[in-house]
């Protein structure tokens, strides 16, 4: 049984409908253009009213899209009650409460997840795009992005992973949203002053790492307190990460390591060795060991933060002493 409260005599209005299936709104006015799948119903002969009978055939048309059934079979045979012969397994997309496509979230995830989630599968770009920017301007960046998007990347990673080459489309698209999102959300700070203060906070993924969408979560929360960064992105050759060390004199390095394989403790140390400044004034930065990749390997000194919080109120102290 649906969360969501039925229609009532009045019907719903798109805005409320596109939030209870997950899709934009946008996406209701194209299928009605498009496919014919609108009320049956306008109030004033011009805004849309959805009654019960069209959301039951809307919702028969995501469920078909999310399984892979291409939209225009798809709306053909919610209209008519049937299923396609596209929509393998048809009677168990029917049937089964979750559509054979639905990622594996799991029951302890926000609401918000599930709407982004069947987006996604979808491949609704602008249901994606208007959900995250929704998750951000109502929890916050740290929230949306520890709570909404990291479950959903997760999830459309275990899906990736479970069948074969199958969902990739899912997750370049939902990761070029994600990262969209947080560029957004990110402002310019001001960096250092011209009587040598504290440089900006370093973000780079080590030698070999591609995975930088933490980072750039870390980027847009640390602009949102005001904190200056420099971003470097993916597989920041170390030559390149120690010039941007000596020429900028930052106050912190994050180094990011999603694989075992990839991170290195050697690099790690080499950029805390780096000093600049004045003889008998010479300044190093905090270097902080960012990412799964760390884990299980000791290093003193370098702090290793457990989530995207844990660094934001790490990295900020850095910069105040």
């Amino acid at each position: 049984m649906s969360a969501f409260p039925s229609p009532d005599d009045t019907g719903l209005t798109t805005g409320a409908l596109a939030r209870r299936l997950g899709v934009a709104p946008t996406t209701l006015r194209s299928w009605d253009r498009r496919y014919g799948i609108g009320p049956a119903v306008r109030a004033d002969g011009r805004h849309r009213r959805w009654r019960a009978a069209d959301v039951a055939v809307l919702e028969t048309m995501c469920r078909l899209t999310a399984s892979g059934v291409p939209p225009a079979d798809a709306a053909r045979a919610a209209k008519e009650g049937m299923l396609p012969p596209s929509a393998e397994p048809a009677r168990a997309i029917a049937e089964r409460p979750a559509a054979a496509g639905a990622l594996p979230l799991g029951g302890d995830v926000r609401q918000e997840c599930r709407g982004l989630a069947r987006a996604a599968v979808r491949l609704d770009a602008p249901a994606v795009a208007e959900q995250l920017a929704t998750a951000v301007e109502r929890h916050g960046l740290t929230v949306a992005w520890q709570e909404v998007m990291v479950p959903t990347l997760h999830a459309v990673g275990r899906k990736w992973a479970s069948s074969g080459d199958r969902y990739v489309e899912v997750e370049h698209l939902l990761s070029w949203h994600v990262s969209t999102a947080l560029r957004r959300a990110t402002r310019a700070v001001v960096s250092g002053d011209a009587a040598g203060g504290p440089g900006p906070v370093v973000l780079a993924c080590v030698p070999g790492e591609q995975h930088s969408l933490p980072l750039e979560a870390l980027n847009a929360g640390l602009a949102r307190l005001d904190i200056p960064t420099r971003m470097f992105g993916a597989a920041v050759p170390v030559e390149a990460l120690t010039a941007a060390v000596q020429r900028l004199g930052p106050v912190a390095v994050v180094l990011w390591a999603q694989a075992r394989s990839t991170a290195s403790l050697p690099l790690a140390r080499h950029v805390a060795d780096t000093r600049w400044g004045v003889t008998g004034a010479r300044r190093a930065p905090t270097v902080m060991l960012a990412g799964p990749g760390w884990a299980g390997r000791p290093a003193p000194g370098l702090p290793r933060p457990t989530g995207l919080s844990d660094a934001l109120t790490i990295l900020a102290g850095a910069c105040t002493t």
